[in-house]
This record gives C-alpha cells, sequence and structure tokens, in this order.
C-alpha cells in the first residue's frame, strides 16, 4: 500500500485532486489529509503525524496543488522499489549536487538539474519541464523538491520537528534517506502536473538558517564524479555570495557577516568583500 500524505492548506484536499489519485494510482492506498487550514503545525509536524497515521509500506508526501498525468503510478514506483533495494526515496525534481553553503536544490548548473514535469508558472506559462535526462529513466540524485515524494518505509526515518515554517523539508528527507544509506533518484515514469511555483522569501533564509545548522556538516553532496573540485568549489562561492547578498537584503546581517567569513576561507582576495563591506555600513 501506498500511504499518500497532504499537508492540506484547506480542511480537505479538492474532489479534483481526490478524484485523481483515485482513477489513476493503479495500486492499493489511503490518504492522509493533514488539515494545516490554521497553520497549527510546520510542514515537519505535520508530515509526520501522517507517517504516525500510515499503514503503508511506502510514503507520498505530495503538494495539495498537483494532478497525476500517468496511469498506474503507483504500479510503477513499486517496480522501482522493488527493482533496486538501495533506492529509498523517489522524486520528480531534484540536483546532482547540494553544496556546503546554503541553497535551493535548483542553485546550481543547469547540467546538474534533472526534472520531468508539467509545471505552472506565475505569468500564466504552462510548460512540459524537462532536463537532465541521459539514457536512464531514474537518475541517480542529491536531493529532491518537496512537490512529490515517495520513500520507502523506514522506522528510522522522519521529519526534524527543531526545523519550523514550510522549506527545506524535502533536503531533510533527502538527507534523512542518504545517511541511512539508500540511493535518492528522480524518475521519469511518473508525471505530474503543479499548479504554482515556490517562491524564496525571508522565511526562507530563516529556514536555510536553520536547516545548516542542524544539517550543514552531511554538505556538500554529490553524485560520483559529476562535477570537477574547481566547479565545485566555484558553485560553493556563487550560493555563498548569493545567499550572503539576500541576507542583507533581509535585515539578516549578523548571520551575513557568519557566512561572508565562510566566504573569506574560500577565497581570500575578491570583489565581493569590498562589495559586501559596503553593504554592511549602508
Amino acid at each position: 500500500m501506498i500511504s499518500i500524505i497532504i499537508c492540506s492548506r484547506t480542511p480537505e484536499i479538492s474532489p479534483q485532486l481526490f478524484q485523481n489519485i483515485e482513477e489513476s494510482i493503479g495500486y492499493d492506498y489511503e490518504i492522509i489529509v493533514i488539515d494545516n487550514s490554521k497553520k497549527i503545525y510546520s510542514i515537519f509536524e505535520a508530515y509526520n503525524i501522517g507517517i504516525k497515521n500510515s499503514k503503508g509500506n511506502y510514503w507520498c508526501f505530495a503538494h495539495d496543488d498537483i494532478l497525476l498525468h500517468t496511469q498506474n503510478w503507483g504500479k510503477e514506483i513499486k517496480k522501482i522499489f522493488e527493482n533496486d533495494e538501495e533506492i529509498g526515496l523517489i522524486g520528480i525534481a531534484g540536483s546532482k549536487i547540494k553544496t556546503r553553503m546554503p541553497s535551493a536544490w535548483f542553485d546550481c548548473d543547469e547540467s546538474l538539474k534533472v526534472n520531468s514535469l508539467i509545471q505552472h508558472f506565475n505569468s500564466d506559462k504552462v510548460k512540459l519541464w524537462e532536463r537532465g535526462w541521459k539514457d536512464s529513466r531514474n537518475e541517480e540524485v542529491s536531493v529532491i523538491d518537496g512537490v512529490f515524494m515517495v520513500g520507502r518505509k523506514n522506522d528510522s526515518i522522519k521529519f526534524n520537528e527543531e526545523l519550523s515554517g514550510f522549506h527545506n523539508y524535502d533536503l531533510n528527507l533527502s538527507l534523512a534517506y542518504k545517511n541511512a544509506n539508500y540511493k535518492v533518484i528522480v524518475t521519469r515514469n511518473v508525471l505530474i502536473e503543479h499548479f504554482s511555483i515556490g517562491k524564496i522569501d525571508k522565511s526562507w533564509y530563516i529556514s536555510a538558517l536553520q536547516f545548516d545548522t542542524e544539517y550543514g556538516r552531511y554538505l556538500p553532496l554529490k553524485v560520483n564524479d559529476i562535477i570537477s573540485k574547481s566547479d565545485f568549489r566555484l558553485q560553493e562561492l556563487k550560493n555563498g555570495t548569493t545567499f550572503c547578498l539576500y541576507l542583507i537584503n533581509n535585515d539578516l546581517k549578523f548571520e551575513a557577516i557568519k557566512y561572508w567569513i565562510k566566504l573569506i576561507s574560500l577565497k581570500p582576495v575578491s570583489k565581493f568583500h569590498l562589495h559586501f563591506i559596503k553593504l554592511l555600513l549602508k
């Protein structure tokens, strides 16, 4: 059985989504809706409630604004897990690296991203969004996006409730499976349509700071030798400078200084350092 766990912004999920799951999954399932319309729970707490109440041998964590286009997608998920016991977590978007510097999963070169989904954008544009695929329909990654995640049941794995808010839960779960010696993959065998796009705001930066405190010691991550040491270092610098600038822009100057010091250790001589000091003194 697949336990579909949804943290809902309304008391119930839409009838359209309920019917869509029923008609497309092709496998035994249960739907566990966590009513978070009053924002009582963090996403970490809500998903842990779902895990506690689940009966399935697979957990599916999904947003409440998706539709599934693949018929018998539940059987596809089962097949992936049964064909490779080392796979612990499946997504539909992710990255082959994750820098030590705080960043979203997609903060990397295009060649390192893997995804397959129908994505709606704020401009009313809709795109079949596919990139990063080689010969396989499944690609190993370091971390996945939280819009749709299916995990192999494991009693040692849960979300970290020391983290708050509604961001970085996908990185939390990715690392939980990686630390339990499972592989994390992205698949093309399940196609979903996602009706909104995430945004990076001050709450995301606060969440990223919390996540780094809890999990920074497990980073960086990369799949095999997908990127050279020099290119990885350049990505660390890029993500670090971006993070520092956004921290300042969101009135988090003390935290920005902390990560700026880390940048100095990565690259002692840089025009960015002078620019950063000028921003601090404004």
